[in-house]
């Protein structure tokens, strides 16, 4: 019985030629000779290659070279990238995947340039004042702003105050560019420590950014200090005008 199976078995293949599939690949590999052949003169019979003659050494393996950058033409607005028209260049990959296939762009030819250069969409324009201050928007409201005060000496809050903040946080913003709340907020005042109120941070003369402030008391003396409070802007905070609406804190500090 077990020598009948094992000759049945034996027959079988785990795989069979004919389902064996086979992809051809674009691959090119440039090699060049170890020991090149002698050259010989006109009318004379080439000496027979030796052994040596038949080593190689690989010059170049096309398959790990690094492609050159893809130059595509915008058809609309992309954040971060550029506007409708705008020639932008970017690796294959990205290109296609981002730009090229979902309809953002087009392939780069004088046609393509000439067409989305004269039909720029001028409403679009004024939406956006650069492609990257959607994204400057995004990161200012995502931030929690801690604007550190005098706990021992009188103050008011002042654009300076936002502006040297943002510094610390690694934003350079024009002190122009800063809008604090209608109602003045002074202090030293313990009761507003933690509270949180909205500035508005204008973004090249057109985008408007809400930012969140908070207040956090600090004094020269150490006996003074307050306790420190780990992560303090995952907490929540309340608003420190009534009519405030603070949204739910984020996980991105500026300190």
């Amino acid at each position: 019985m077990f020598r009948g199976l094992t000759g049945a078995l034996s027959g079988l293949s785990l795989c069979s030629a004919g389902q064996i599939f086979s992809q051809q690949t674009r691959n090119t590999f440039i090699l060049k000779r170890r020991t090149p052949p002698k050259l010989y003169k006109k009318n004379q019979k080439p000496e027979k290659l030796k052994g040596r003659h038949f080593v190689y050494e690989l010059v170049e393996d096309t398959t790990i070279k690094k492609k050159p950058n893809l130059e595509v033409v915008l058809t609309t607005f992309v954040e971060g990238i550029g506007s409708k028209g705008d020639v932008v260049s970017l690796k294959p990959n990205e290109a296609y995947n981002k730009l090229l296939l979902p309809g953002l762009a087009v392939y780069k030819t004088p046609e393509a340039i000439a067409k989305y250069a004269t039909e720029k969409d001028v409403q679009e324009e004024q939406l956006h004042s650069s492609a990257q201050a959607a994204r400057t928007v995004s990161k200012i409201e995502e931030t929690i702003l801690a604007v550190v005060m005098n706990k021992d000496q009188p103050w008011v809050i002042e654009r300076w105050h936002i502006k040297v903040a943002l510094r610390k946080a690694g934003i350079y913003v024009p002190e122009d560019a800063i809008t604090l709340p209608e109602t003045p907020i002074t202090g030293p005042d313990l009761l507003k420590q933690n509270k949180e109120f909205i500035c508005t941070v204008t973004v090249n003369n057109l985008e408007q950014a809400r930012l969140r402030c908070r207040i956090h008391h600090w004094s020269t003396d150490p006996s003074e200090r307050l306790p420190y409070v780990f992560e303090h802007w995952k907490n929540q905070a309340e608003p420190l005008f009534g009519n405030d609406s603070a949204p739910q804190p984020k996980t991105s500090p500026a300190s």
